[in-house]
């Protein structure tokens, strides 16, 4: 984690030890003060600042490169890149649904059995999918492509449309290689990685979340008590009785791992959802993953984790911790959709049954018994995090 600024912690040794009433020269005490504790403060500061730098890929050769991007692009949006020529990655992760496509299970050539996780800032993760199945974002793009239910298409399909007029020369433009004489395998690995130099420019802008939290950061005490009160309050659930912040961490709200939130994974009767512990041994089988012959950085220098990431028997129905950046524009909620609403959300953590987490796993979570206007709070602060 982050550690507070200096300037910051000027400002907390000048705050009272249990709150601080903090009022703007310029309006009333109702309208504008602070109400946090010295706690509540420093844990806040953490969540920043934003937006946190990001250098390019290492395992992508053509991570940041303009043409790539431009390549990832025309590639996300076209539906010729699925066998029916009817799907594209679009159909799924649509622009103006938050990058996600508003279905409890996404469906493309048919219905798959989780929820559309947001493009949102997709770049900063260490695993990707509900259950960490891959380690890279590029390889994470290979999977929709070759799923039956999603785009049904295959590396021998993939290398002929870029072998085609439709896309020779781009390809050769990005790679520097014709297609023509490339492995067909090699030719997908390629796809993913221009696909993936695309959505990592998919990244959250500022919110008034930010705001509040540089002015607390660098003691400018009349901004940060302009933050809603509502959504003060919410954020001192959050920080504090909540213990959300235990895993949505950071200045991207997430700790980038998984968790067992209480949520059901029976998928259908007979079928159960094995999430993380399904996705380390897909992750561990990938010819894909970091420490393959795919990856472009010599050193491997982010193959470790995947190196020795344990199979546990608490994997099991263990499923990501999504950021909550731009989360209002990215319901409904969980694994699985099962959550229309943040309120709805909430509500799960403030009642959650203890007798559906692992009895063997780490334990965080515990029925909140939010009142009404608390849960109104948290939502207002959450809402808080959206552009």
């Amino acid at each position: 984690m982050q550690r507070p600024h200096s300037h910051f912690r000027s400002f907390a040794a000048v705050a009272t030890a249990m709150a601080v009433t903090i009022t703007s020269t310029a309006a009333p005490v109702s309208s504008f003060s602070l109400v946090l504790s010295d706690d509540d403060i420093e844990k806040l500061v953490q969540h920043g600042p934003w937006p946190a730098p990001k250098g390019p890929d290492p395992s992508n050769r053509v991570s940041g490169q303009p043409n790539a991007i431009v390549l990832g692009r025309r590639l996300f949006f076209d539906p010729r890149l699925s066998a029916t020529g009817t799907v594209s990655c679009a159909t799924c992760h649509k622009s103006d649904r938050g990058w996600t496509d508003g279905l409890a299970r996404a469906r493309a050539l048919d219905v798959v059995d989780r929820n559309t996780l947001s493009l949102f800032n997709v770049a900063r993760q260490r695993w990707y999918g509900w259950d960490g199945r891959t380690d890279s974002l590029w390889a994470h793009s290979i999977g929709p492509i070759l799923d039956a239910r999603e785009m049904g298409a295959s590396a021998t399909h993939v290398a002929g449309l870029m072998r085609s007029a439709i896309y020779a020369d781009a390809y050769r433009g990005v790679f520097g290689r014709s297609a023509a004489g490339v492995d067909p395998e090699a030719a997908l690995v390629d796809v993913a990685k221009a696909l993936a130099a695309f959505q990592e420019t998919i990244v959250t802008g500022r919110t008034l979340f930010d705001d509040f939290r540089d002015a607390l950061a660098r003691g400018d005490r009349n901004s940060a008590a302009r933050f809603p009160h509502a959504a003060q309050r919410g954020a001192a659930l959050f920080v504090g009785r909540g213990k959300c912040n235990v895993c949505h961490v950071g200045a991207a709200f997430t700790n980038d791992e998984f968790a067992d939130a209480g949520v059901p994974y029976f998928i259908a009767p007979g079928r159960v959802d094995p999430g993380r512990q399904g996705g380390i041994a897909k992750l561990k089988q990938s010819p894909f993953n970091q420490l393959g012959r795919y990856n472009d950085d010599p050193i491997r220098a982010d193959a470790w984790a995947t190196r020795h990431v344990a199979d546990l028997h608490a994997n099991f129905g263990a499923f990501k911790v999504p950021t909550l950046r731009n989360l209002t524009r990215t319901a409904p909620y969980m694994h699985n959709g099962s959550k229309a609403t943040l309120a709805d959300v909430v509500r799960h953590y403030s009642e959650i049954d203890l007798e559906r987490l692992h009895s063997d796993g780490e334990r965080i979570l515990e029925p909140l018994k939010l009142a009404d206007q608390e849960i109104a709070d948290l939502i207002a602060f959450l809402e808080s995090l959206s552009e």
